[in-house]
This record gives structure tokens, sequence and C-alpha cells, in this order.
């Protein structure tokens, strides 16, 4: 029996070069380039680097580098680069740098791999050394599609995101412009959802709804809401989405009513007022379902009213280009009344421009934008979405307005649950006196004797029976203080 024949030095030289092949090409499987790096690293024990042409680092090195290494690098980048070589080998005192250009496409600047290595370098390192950047001219290539493919996702999401909010800011006509850029087309009637829970479950429910025809973004000023505007295309609140494991049993939502594309702010609303309902709801998800609002119960009387209200705004041009024209002020006004406390944020302007503006609509309409009673004019004014075609009636005032017989029929019937046999009558004691002090809880608790913790708690109670929402905005504060003053003007 003849001995099997050792295999001599060149032989286990290629061995051991597709080993070191394989071990590299699995690390790329498993971690990327951060992997292969690492992996060189612990196969050579020198100072490995991957850095842009510039010698700004590509990717963060696998073990410290030290100053020596890093300058020894970017000279022996710089070299390759002076004489457009793939590949260069620089010595310098004790230390030599061998760097080689990753394979690219025509046209790129792909990154340069560099290894600093003690005097004298191993004689197999030139060829581990292209061999690795052949492996991450690979992982590279792919990691940068995914970073391009998220930036593309990232943009298109930013003017979708933009699309929505343009709506809520009633300028449908810039957003249908908008939309179509992105080859969408807006629809006619439309749902909006409100998500709130976990990011992960919302990005989710965007991933998901968005690969039909909605219009997905962020809640300005809300970080753990999410907004999905869908068309309403039947009688059904329910998308498909909603019923995914990781939405339903994590995510509270709030569901409005199907409404024209015109009114997505008063969508918003809705959507928002319902989810208030769905925190307390087991199903974790709710529709909209109040009675409805007092600008249908106007009819054209409020549509005139409302015109002549609005009058002085549609009317306003900017002094300066820097100033607030109408449109920015009619913003505005809808920001700070749903949203007080962020309404800068949502705006995008400093808060001492948001004094300014409410300055300015103060001045022009006659309305105190820090009174609730103003507020709650204001409020109804918008919520008409008049737009201005109506023929103007003689200002007589919002009580003049309040005190018509189907006002006082919706009023009852948007407090009567405040009323009914089995209601505390301390909760409409409650909701009266908090309203009359601007909706302040300290000088509502002192009024009554009572704590602000209590009154926080009656007015829950509130919440509970009206279903709507008092303590978080959007808010249905205004609602209420038209119909309590409608009440009032009976007695």
């Amino acid at each position: 029996m003849r001995d099997t024949p050792l295999p001599d030095g060149r032989t286990l030289q290629r061995l051991r070069r597709a080993d070191d092949v394989l071990d590299l090409q699995a690390a790329g499987r498993r971690g990327g380039t951060a992997a292969v790096l690492r992996r060189l690293a612990a196969r050579t024990r020198a100072a490995v680097l991957l850095l842009h042409p510039t010698g700004a680092d590509a990717c963060p090195p696998p073990t410290p580098v030290g100053v020596a290494e890093r300058a020894l690098a970017r000279s022996a980048v710089g070299e390759a680069r002076t004489r457009a070589a793939g590949s260069a080998a620089v010595g310098r005192s004790t230390l030599t740098c061998l760097v080689v250009t990753l394979p690219g496409r025509p046209g790129t600047r792909p990154p340069v791999l560099a290894v600093v290595a003690p005097r004298p370098a191993p004689p197999d390192l030139p060829l581990l050394l292209a061999d690795a950047a052949t492996v991450l001219s690979l992982t590279w290539d792919a990691e940068q599609g995914r970073r391009q493919a998220h930036r593309a996702r990232l943009a298109d999401t930013g003017a979708r995101e933009a699309v929505l909010h343009l709506l809520m800011d009633g300028q449908v006509a810039v957003a249908r412009r908008l939309a179509r850029t992105l080859h969408g087309e807006l629809p006619d009637t439309v749902r909006m959802y409100a998500v709130e829970g976990p990011a992960a479950a919302r990005r989710e429910a965007a991933d998901r709804s968005a690969t039909g025809t909605a219009w997905v973004g962020r809640e300005p000023g809300a970080a753990g809401r999410t907004l999905v505007l869908e068309p309403a295309v039947d009688t059904r609140p329910l998308a498909a989405w909603l019923h995914h494991p990781a939405v339903a049993d994590t995510c509270h939502v709030g569901i409005s009513d199907p409404l024209p594309l015109r009114d997505t702010a008063t969508a918003h609303r809705q959507a928002l007022h319902a989810l208030t309902v769905a925190r307390r709801h087991p199903e974790r998800r709710a529709a909209h379902a109040r009675p409805g609002g007092l600008a249908p119960v106007l009819g054209p009387a409020g549509a005139a009213w409302a015109t002549a209200t609005l009058a002085p705004l549609r009317a306003h041009r900017a002094a300066r280009p820097q100033d607030p024209d109408g449109p920015a002020l009619l913003a505005t006004a809808a920001a700070w009344l749903h949203h007080p406390a962020d309404a800068a944020v949502r705006l995008g302007i400093h808060r001492n421009t948001l004094a300014a503006r409410l300055t300015h609509l103060h001045r022009l309409l006659g309305l105190d934008p820090h009174r609730l009673a103003d507020r709650a004019t204001l409020a109804l004014a918008l919520g008409i979405h008049s737009d201005g075609s109506s023929t103007p009636v003689p200002d007589t005032g919002i009580d003049a307005l309040l005190g018509q017989p189907q006002v006082a029929d919706w009023a009852r019937g948007r407090l009567h649950p405040l009323h009914a046999a089995d209601a505390p009558p301390a909760l409409a004691h409650t909701l009266a006196r908090w309203l009359s002090h601007d909706t302040r809880i300290g000088p509502t608790a002192h009024e009554l004797a009572l704590s602000p913790s209590a009154v926080r708690k009656r007015l829950g109670r509130i919440e509970s029976l009206l279903d709507c929402a008092l303590l978080r905005p959007p808010t249905a504060v205004h609602e209420l203080w038209l119909a309590h003053r409608a009440l009032e003007l009976l007695r």
C-alpha cells in the first residue's frame, strides 16, 4: 500500500487561499461589509480600513486604528489616486500599507481597502487583499442598493406625507397637483384612520396600506401616531390591514366617517375623537359615531354667517413677502384651535411667530384666540367650510346664530347623556364650570372645592359619556361650548 504523497508548498498555498475566500464569503453572507472587515482583521492581525477615495471612512474599522496607521493608509490611498492605479503599496518606518480599490461599475467611485501591517508584510497579503476586495465589492454594492432604496422610500414617504398634511390644511388643489407628480390620484371620498401604538406595528400598518391607494403620514407633534387616508369605496369602515395581528393586538385605531376630500381636516378630527373611544374599547378600535355636527344644522344661514366672519381673513393681503397672507392665517387658526400645545411645530414656525400671527388674527377678526368663547366661534366658522361664495350677512354675533330652535334641538341631543336620569348631576355642573373658566383646571377646582385630580377624573367620565376627547387634543371643547351656550340662551 502506497503512502499518500504530502501536498507541496504551492498546493498548500492554494488550499489556504481557497479557505480564506470561503471564510470571507461566509462572513459577507452573515454580516455584510462590516463582517468581512472583521474577518480580514482577524486573519491578518493588522489594521484594516475601508476608505472613500477622499480618505474618509466608508465603514467603521473593525479594530482601533492608531494615528500613524491611519495617516499611512490615507497617504497610500492618495498615492493610488494620483497614479490612477487600482492598487498601491507605501512603506514608512516600521509599517507598510497595501491598498486595493474595490471593483465597481463605470462612472462610480468605489471605496478603497487598506491594510497596514508591520514590515515586512506577509507574502500572501497582496493575494488575500485582492480576494477580500472582490468579496467586499459584492457586499458594498448590495448595501448601497439597500441604502438607495431606503432613501427613495423615505423621499416617497415624505412626499405622500406632505400631500396628507396639505389636505389637512385645506389646500386641496395643491395636494392634487403634488399627488399627480407622484403618479397618484386623490379620491373624491375618503376615510381617515388614526393609528396609535408601537412603532413596528404602525410601520406594518403603513406598509400594508401603502400597497393600495392610501396616503400615509405621521401625526405632526405626536410621535406615537400614524395617519392613514384611504378611499371610502363602501360603507364598511374596516381596511384589511386592521386585521393583521401586529396591528389588531397592539394598536388603537380611530376611524372617521366617509367624507368628501375637501373635508379631510374634519375626517382627521373625527378619527382622533374615535381614537379616544378606542383606547377604552376591548377591540382596540372604534369608528366615529358621535351626533352630527352643528354646521349641517345651520344650513345656508350658517354658511352666510361664516362668510361674514372670515371675510377679513380672506381679504387679507400680506404687506411684506415675509408676512402671513390670508391662507397662512387660516392655517394658523386651524392649528391653534385643534392643537394649541404644538401648533408652532405643526406649522413649522417659531413660537414667537405663532404669537405674532395670533395677535394678527385678533386684530383682523376681533376674536381673542385665548378666550374659549371666541375660539369656539372661530372654530365653528372654519368648520362650516364656506368657500366665501355665500352672501355675507350682517354680523349679529354668535348668540343670534345659536338662538335658533333647530340649534337648541341639536344641543339637547349632544349633551343628552349628561342630563339622563342615570347620569350623576355633578358631571353636567362640572362641565359647565370648566367651560366658564376657559377649560382651566385650577380655577374650576377652586370653585368646586375639589382637587385638580378630582376635576380631571370627572372630565374623564364626561369623555366616556359623550364619546369625545376633552383633555387630549384635538378635543370637542368648542362643540360642547356651543351646545352649552345654546341651552343657556333658552333660560
